[in-house]
């Protein structure tokens, strides 16, 4: 039977039979460092438990599902991506069931209960190409249930482009391998021309490399659906357009595999290489720090350099004591963060140091008051879609589109000033307690400031004489 023994908030179960001697249940191997045990590739929960016994929290259960939600450092983030009919849903398929982890396709995002489900299938009903910052919402969303979280996930066939690619990384959508499939184009189009689909599996057979022996099986198999020769050329044109700019964005995490062999053999490479832990790019384990007016780029920055050097972006949004508790975890230590829109003030610059939190590069932004006006104040958003705009720099394409624009109300001209106004109130404090910073104009392209952020970061730290 089961006695039930209540210690304050916590509720210690314990298991024990009327003719049973009362003895205490055998533990489980203790996990290695990685906190997996010889038997289970899963981690187990002990961090989780040692945390409760030690720091026994008001709300248990709350705290467990936060730690379940926090403690995913290891979980597998794979994006799949390659030419049609490269194979990309297999190895996504197999890859899914080797390390149990999610895999999202634009045919499971559609069948998902998503808020925004029924906005991209208005599109779709319509004939009209699904717009990027939509399927970018639409994976953020699915990306934060809890099956996501604890277990990883593999995206195929996302991004596709440079904005899909941004917008991701934007939201905070990170992968940690990516890997890309590549095949001569006579073999993708024989190949797709092939391609049949089960509708009640949706699994993906071929008349000539992968035929069902079920002959049940067989009759129900379907045509794909735009496998003409001609479809395919044109959406293997497309894909070459657009790859190289998704290549440059994740190169340094990415492994391009011969999709022109055995499934097999395709499978074990990609696998082998999802398995290994990545290093940092960086030549050392940075701190970075980004300070400036609104509407200088911090964020964007911020972005780009985690990405290229696999190093952990922290939002501004955070107060100090869980700044200093994430800065702490293991892939900040080892692998390095950067942190933009904070400290503020002076006072908070300092209460950073009293906590250990130290960058070994600074960047101020530098930006005349006019053209954070111009970045800030003309920018407007799509209610239905999601979709950025601005009045200089990107206009809406359809005058429908234009006029559902909203403002956000915090880019209003007077928040804008208020802002600017408190940014310079501080600036000065700033700038003197980080004597060692770098100074630059951020006026001018992203990729000019980018290329200069860069270079200051691999260069020997300054040494004041």
């Amino acid at each position: 039977m089961k006695k039930i023994k209540k210690l304050g908030k916590y509720i210690v179960l314990r298991l024990c039979s009327p003719t049973a001697p009362n003895r205490h249940l055998p533990l489980p191997p203790r996990p290695d460092s990685r906190g997996c045990n010889a038997k289970d590739s899963c981690p187990r929960p002990w961090n989780m438990l040692e945390g409760l016994l030690i720091h026994k929290p008001d709300e248990p259960i709350e705290y467990m599902i936060s730690h379940l939600k926090q403690d995913n450092d290891h979980v597998p983030r794979i994006c799949i991506l390659g030419p049609p009919a490269s194979g990309k849903t297999t190895i996504a398929t197999w890859l899914c069931k080797q390390l149990n982890t999610p895999c999202i396709t634009q045919e499971t995002l559609l069948e998902e209960t998503l808020e925004l489900t029924k906005e991209v299938k208005a599109f779709q009903e319509r004939g009209q190409k699904i717009p990027n910052a939509l399927w970018a919402n639409l994976i953020q969303e699915r990306l934060s249930n809890v099956d996501c979280i604890k277990q990883g996930w593999i995206l195929e066939g996302f991004p596709e482009n440079r904005d899909q690619a941004w917008m991701l990384q934007s939201a905070g959508i990170t992968p940690r391998h990516v890997v890309v499939l590549y095949a001569p184009d006579m073999v993708l189009i024989e190949r797709n021309l092939g391609k049949r689909i089960d509708p009640s599996t949706k699994e993906v057979y071929h008349t000539t490399f992968d035929w069902p022996s079920d002959p049940l099986v067989q009759q129900r198999l379907v045509e794909a659906e735009g496998i003409s020769e001609q479809e395919t050329a044109k959406h293997l044109l497309e894909y070459h357009r657009n790859f190289p700019r998704v290549f440059q964005i994740y190169q340094q995490i990415l492994k391009s595999i011969n999709a022109d062999q055995p499934c097999a053999d395709v499978f074990s490479q990609a696998l082998t290489y999802v398995q290994t832990w990545c290093r940092s790019a960086a030549p050392f384990t940075p701190r970075i720090l980004f300070c400036g007016p609104p509407g200088s780029g911090k964020s964007l920055q911020a972005a780009l350099i985690a990405q290229k050097y696999s190093i952990v972006n922290i939002p501004d949004n955070i107060v100090l004591k869980l700044l200093a508790d994430r800065l702490n975890r293991l892939d900040c230590m080892t692998d390095g963060w950067v942190l933009h829109g904070f400290p503020k003030d002076l006072d908070q610059a300092e209460q950073m140091e009293r906590a250990g939190i130290i960058p070994n590069r600074i960047f101020f932004l530098n930006l005349p008051s006019e053209s954070v006006m111009e970045r800030l104040a003309q920018r407007m958003i799509d209610p239905v879609t999601g979709e950025r705009y601005h009045a200089m720099y990107k206009p809406a394409p359809l005058p429908d589109v234009q006029a559902r624009l909203m403002q956000n109300p915090k880019d209003t001209e007077e928040n804008i000033r208020i802002c600017l106004e408190t940014y310079y109130r501080h600036a000065g404090d700033l700038e003197e307690f980080y004597g060692d910073a770098f100074y630059i104009n951020a006026d001018q392209d992203p990729y000019v400031v980018f290329e200069y952020i860069e270079s200051c970061i691999v260069k020997p730290l300054p040494h004041k004489s």
